[in-house]
């Protein structure tokens, strides 16, 4: 698979990729009945949506064209993994990937706005959509890792987490919302949303505007 704004895909004979999203395939060479495309059923597990996908067969190569400013992370899966992910993440899924939909606990419906999140098991590759680089981070047992919320691209499920801002009190009132997160395993973090401050400091914002930008009430709104 290839970096950049496009994604290359080389099956061999008896290897099979399910696409989820088979609009975004522009190029494919291989036999015309090497590609099927079928409704999938998550047997209701993810807001009872039906999602059309794309199974490819092997020996053929395809290029799919990604969403301006997306990424794509190949992550292997060996046996079994205990991460949840978004479903909308997902680009596609290769032969010998199973998916099962896990309930969330109330406490994270309410935080994260979402009743379910995918668990996969088996061995092979997912391939999952993002706004950047993707980076793993380990967590500790005892000592807490603060992520912005937005970024979060997958958690272990035994992962404890609360909805929380950090810092001192001019911190907290200038950041987004964190999962504060602790236990085993390694957390998925996406680059986040662009920073519009950062963006018009390197514009060339003066000090003096930007100050009275972060201290006024309404700062923000009113002085552009």
């Amino acid at each position: 698979m290839d970096g950049g704004q496009m994604a290359r895909f080389r099956l061999e004979e008896g290897e099979l990729t399910h696409v989820l999203h088979p609009k975004q395939i522009v190029a494919y060479r291989g036999r015309p009945e090497g590609r099927s495309d079928r409704f999938m059923d998550l047997k209701g597990m993810y807001r009872k949506r039906k999602l059309l996908r794309a199974d490819l067969a092997g020996p053929c190569e395809f290029l799919a064209a990604l969403p301006p400013g997306y990424h794509m992370k190949d992550v292997r899966l060996e046996g079994g993994s205990d991460l949840l992910f978004e479903l909308r993440h997902l680009f596609y899924y290769t032969g010998g990937i199973r998916m099962e939909s896990k309930l969330l606990r109330m406490k994270m419906m309410l935080a994260s706005q979402e009743l379910w999140k995918m668990k996969f098991s088996g061995t092979g590759h997912i391939g999952i959509l993002t706004n950047g680089p993707v980076y793993e981070l380990e967590l500790h047992p005892e000592e807490p890792l603060f992520v912005d919320a937005r970024c979060v691209v997958a958690y272990p499920e035994q992962a404890r987490i609360e909805l929380c801002v950090y810092g001192n009190h001019l911190a907290s009132q200038h950041m987004s919302y964190h999962w504060k997160m602790s236990g085993t395993g390694q957390v998925l973090v996406q680059a986040g949303p662009s920073n519009r401050e950062l963006e018009q400091e390197l514009n060339g914002d003066g000090l003096i505007k930007r100050f009275f930008r972060e201290v006024l009430p309404f700062g923000g709104v009113f002085i552009k």
